[in-house]
């Protein structure tokens, strides 16, 4: 047997026999690591732990404590999902596809016999758990593309044999396990037997291909984690986001809803939830004033041939509404840019007019597919706190950390940690060499300014300019995108923006397209789900409610109540003739930060008896005093 040299990432060098795999790697330099390795990283190609080595190669062992380690056991998971449905229902059931997705996995199953319910997923865990203790080996096969068909169609497995079709592989890999197979480009487990934890916990509907026309498809969703421990903390968090849920909340907090006879994924914001919306506006406001934004507003419909000159109309017009009068075609705005554009033209520019920052909480219209339309965070009517900066190539640099800057103090006020990651320059692009890097490195200066840890997603910017986008993670640890910093290179040159520079000659200004919280709509249900509807004082819709003993008080009350509105407190009373306890329940249900209970005795000494909503009792206060907590509390929010 010749000798293969195997280059290990701590830069050590092995010699193995030729037709070694990785998991004898894996023993030879320790058997904790062979027992944690799930597959192996060959020359940078994901491989069985049983592939056999041939010939020289650099490899990483791929552990179940990393993202692609758990990636691959959620995929052999899938799998097992797939094996134990096929055997309860048989040749009723055609398989699709089945991937690892983020906290878990799904499998696409076609059936016109059967609907599956969450009173099955019992009985398909079962199956699993008894098809994992049989421990059967996971074993590849590769067999030409012919081949492959011929047994796919002899099961009656059709879907596979539109898949195998369409490669353009001459053969293709297929993974056995017991009498179960299934078309995968792999890697898995190496037998059934490694997965000891898992958990059915939707079904939902999917197209085929995720195309409208084509047969529609049961998905069930579940998860699994290497040890029950793990898989218990998840299921313990999804609880908790089912209790957070914004849609479930809104509702019971009376802040929104979505009606039918209005139109699906169109938010009709309720007293509550609009004052939510307006002192989050506010806020932005006061922000981006202070930043030296100027704010601008841009109308709702625009020529459709101003959408042609932008390219939205040719490519993106497929999520636009258009609508036509006097002749004249007019389109939807999904989008702010066009208008702050045309105001950037209404003037000539000089460099000494630079840097300009137009500001607009610009409400756009995109036509989501029913299907993907999700409460607040997927909606087809939304709000985006949308800039664009128009500078000279040298101000960029400092134009994005500004941004950069906004976003950090802003991501502090919430208390929300988050990552970021730029993308760069895709194979498709417009704009120059020059262009790309010096924006690249601008985006880049201001991160490694930021001393914060970000990724790099190479190629994966838009072909218009490189991006930096900022995901945040809330109390589930769950990530949201929210801030983007855009380069754009196309806007300014198709619409010809020009400022005259210090040398008296014409120059294309450089653009950034900014949004610091998104969309709106999506940051509240960010929000509410963030903080249980318990939100921090400043943006409470509610501060306080005033709350009597008895009748005796109402009068007092009622005085109280005035007292603090006029002061500009955002409160509400409750003077019903029902008992203290209920009445404060009710309002611990509403969320409501502060209950002041006013009796006998503080209405003789004047003051209130504030309660938080966490149950803690404060020292009785005058109202006026009241008011300057608040404020305190409220801080430079106020």
């Amino acid at each position: 047997m010749s000798q293969i040299h195997i280059a290990l990432p701590d830069g050590t060098v092995k010699e193995f026999e030729q037709g070694t795999t990785p998991l004898d790697v894996a023993r030879s330099i320790g058997e904790g690591l062979a027992r944690q390795s799930v597959a192996a990283r060959c020359d940078g190609q994901l491989v069985d732990l049983n592939a056999s080595l041939e010939k020289d190669a650099s490899l990483e062992l791929v552990t179940l404590s990393s993202p692609e380690g758990l990636d691959v056991y959620r995929h052999s998971a899938a799998h097992l999902m797939a094996h134990a449905v096929k055997d309860l229902y048989g040749d009723d059931v055609q398989v699709t596809i089945g991937p690892s997705v983020e906290n878990g996995f799904y499998y696409d199953f076609y059936t016109e016999k059967h609907t599956f319910t969450p009173e099955e997923f019992d009985r398909i865990e079962k199956k699993m758990a008894e098809l994992a203790s049989a421990d059967m080996p996971i074993v590849r096969e590769e067999v030409s593309r012919d081949s492959a068909i011929r047994l796919f169609r002899d099961m009656g497995e059709t879907f596979k044999v539109q898949l195998i079709e369409d490669l353009p592989n001459e053969t293709v890999s297929l993974y056995r396990q017991g009498d179960f197979v299934d078309l995968c480009r792999g890697p898995h487990l190496a037998s059934t037997g490694a997965l000891k934890a898992f958990k059915l916990t939707s079904v939902a509907g999917a197209y085929w291909r995720g195309d409208e026309k084509n047969a529609m498809l049961q998905r069930i969703y579940a998860t699994a984690f290497p040890d029950k421990k793990k898989l218990k903390a998840h299921l313990a968090k999804l609880e908790e986001a089912k209790k957070r849920d914004h849609r479930k909340l809104g509702k019971e907090l009376d802040l929104f809803s979505f009606n039918e006879e209005a139109g699906a994924g169109l938010v009709i914001w309720h007293p509550k939830g609009a004052l939510l919306r307006t002192l989050l506006e506010d806020f932005e406001r006061r922000e981006h004033l202070k930043r030296g934004y100027d704010i601008v507003l841009g109308p709702q419909i625009l020529r459709t041939d101003l959408w042609k000159t932008s390219g939205h109309y040719e490519n993106y017009r497929e999520n636009m509404y258009f609508t036509e009068v006097e002749e004249q075609s007019y389109g939807i705005k999904p989008m702010n840019c066009l208008a702050h554009m045309l105001i950037y033209k209404s003037k000539i520019r000089s460099y000494r007019d630079l840097p300009l920052r137009f500001f607009e909480l610009g409400t756009v219209h995109r036509h989501e597919k029913s299907g993907v339309l999700h409460g607040l965070l997927r909606v087809r009517g939304f709000t985006q706190d949308d800039a664009h900066i128009l500078c000279t190539p040298d101000q960029l640099d400092g134009e994005i950390k500004g941004v950069l800057q906004f976003v950090q103090e802003v991501m502090a006020i919430f208390g929300f940690d988050y990552e970021m990651e730029i993308s760069t320059r895709p194979e498709k692009s417009i704009g120059s060499d020059e262009d790309w890097e010096q924006a690249t490195d601008a985006l880049l200066n201001a991160l490694k300014d930021s001393g914060l840890p970000f990724e790099i997603n190479e190629g994966d910017g838009a072909f218009y300019g490189p991006k930096i986008d900022i995901k945040l993670k809330d109390a589930l640890d769950r990530k949201w995108q929210c801030a983007t910093i855009q380069c754009d290179f196309t806007l300014p040159e198709r619409f010809d923006l020009t400022y005259v520079g210090t040398d008296g000659e014409k120059h294309r200004p450089v653009m950034v397209h900014r949004v610091i919280l998104g969309a709106i709509e999506r940051f509240i249900g960010v929000l509410i789900e963030h903080f249980a509807g318990n939100f921090p004082l400043w943006i409470s819709p509610v501060q306080a409610t005033v709350v009597n003993v008895t009748d005796n008080q109402g009068e007092y009350a009622e005085k109280v109540y005035e007292q603090l509105r006029a002061e500009g407190v955002r409160v509400q009373k409750d003077l019903r003739n029902e008992k203290l306890g209920f009445k404060i329940r009710e309002a611990q249900m509403e969320k409501i930060p502060y209950m002041l209970v006013v009796g006998d005795k503080e209405m003789e000494n004047g003051t209130v008896a504030p309660r938080h909503r966490s149950g803690k009792n404060l020292d009785p206060m005058t109202p006026a005093e009241f008011v300057r907590f608040v404020q305190d509390e409220c801080g430079q929010h106020h």
